[in-house]
Order: C-alpha cells, then structure tokens, then sequence
C-alpha cells in the first residue's frame, strides 16, 4: 500500500470526526436552548402565582365583609403554582445533567454552563417566594 492509497481515507476520517464533533456541539446547543425554555416556563409559572397571591391579598376589604367563599384559596392556587415551576424546572435541570452524560458531551468544549447558573438561581428565586407565600414572611 502506497500513501497515495492512504491519504485519501485519512482526510475523509478527519472529515467524518469534524462534522461529528460539530453535530454533537449542536446537540448540547439545542439542550441548552431547551433548559431555557424550561426557564422561561417556571418564571412565568412562578410569576403568575405569585401575582395571583399579591392580587387577591389586597381584596381583604371582601373577605371582611363575607363575600368571598374561600379567602385561602387564591394563596393555595399561587402556592401551587409556584411549586410546579420550581420543580419542574429542577427536573428539567436533572434531566439536561443525565442528557448531557448520555450522549458523552463532558469532552465537547463548552462555554460556561450559564444556562445551569441562570437555572438554579431561578430554582432558589422559586423557593423563596414561596417560603414567603407560605410564612407570609419576606418583604413581598
């Protein structure tokens, strides 16, 4: 075998390893950009129970004079949703380690993880909140 007869292989093997390496780079981008959507999501979970307690905490004068049949329930309904987007974002945090693991990305080069960073503040952002919401503590 000359090297005339190798060399052409040993491109196409170079060739075959750059665009693996790019496809696997673009499998851990669209994690990334799933995570965020994930974000996206349990802000405006978190968000809106949030909102749906504050609102309704202002209609005391209502609850004094009897009209409202169950004064707790609106603090349980934004309890509740700001529970789910707390922990579905801490699932979707689970689940981008395990994918990332899975498909062998720790020897892709990556930026920093800020994606994860921006998660878990978020996930500490929903547990306060409803600490606060439930305590009816916190300077909310």
């Amino acid at each position: 075998m000359s090297s005339a007869d190798t060399s052409p292989k040993d491109r196409a093997t170079a060739l075959a390893e750059q665009r693996t390496d790019l496809a696997l780079h673009r499998t851990v981008i669209a994690a990334e950009r799933t995570l965020m959507a994930w974000v996206r999501t349990s802000i405006s979970m978190i968000g809106f129970g949030f909102t749906i307690y504050k609102f309704f905490q202002y209609q005391g004068e209502e609850v004094v004079v009897g009209k409202m049949r169950r004064p707790d329930a609106p603090r349980h309904l934004g309890m509740t949703l700001i529970a789910v987007g707390t922990l579905a974002l801490i699932a979707a945090i689970l689940q981008h380690r395990n994918f990332l693991r899975d498909i062998g990305a720790s020897g892709v080069r990556r930026t920093k993880p800020i994606t994860v960073v921006v998660a878990v503040v978020v996930v500490l952002i929903g547990i306060l909140t409803f600490y606060s919401v439930w305590m009816h503590a916190g300077p909310f």
